[in-house]
């Protein structure tokens, strides 16, 4: 039986996400030690053992629960046949942009306000207070 070396894992998840939300893609396969070649007498040996000493774990993966949406194909009849194409827009038949309803606009220092907690580098805050002291 063949040990050592890179272990295709059986079902691999295509994609892991951000932060917290972060999952193992390899499959949950355990690798094992990689040393480089070379170095001084014992230096090896030393790495190979704090490699073992914390081998990665295999995760359980969680099925994928989000439905996927109904694809319309381009070809597929309109859903709204009364209504013209250029509904929305500020020219030719049928209700212009403001069909759309009230566009909202945010100062950037509010916008920057909710992000500052997220910023462990104090940027966003000084830029923040910048704009606050200019009335942006």
């Amino acid at each position: 039986m063949p040990r050592g070396g890179y272990r295709r894992p059986g079902n691999p998840a295509p994609v892991s996400g951000p932060g917290k939300l972060s999952r193992r893609t390899d499959g949950g396969a355990m690798q094992g030690p990689k040393v480089a070649s070379g170095g001084k007498y014992g230096e090896r040996k030393a790495m190979q053992e704090m490699q073992s000493a914390a081998p990665m774990a295999a995760t359980q993966r969680e099925p994928n629960k989000v439905p996927l949406p109904a694809i319309t194909p381009l070809t597929a009849p309109t859903s709204r046949p009364d209504e013209p194409v250029t509904a929305g827009v500020p020219m030719g038949p049928g209700p212009g942009p403001e069909a759309l309803g009230p566009i909202q606009t945010a100062k950037l220092s509010d916008v920057l306000s909710k992000i500052i907690d997220y910023d462990p580098s104090g940027e966003v805050a000084d830029l923040y207070d910048y704009l606050l002291t200019r009335g942006l």
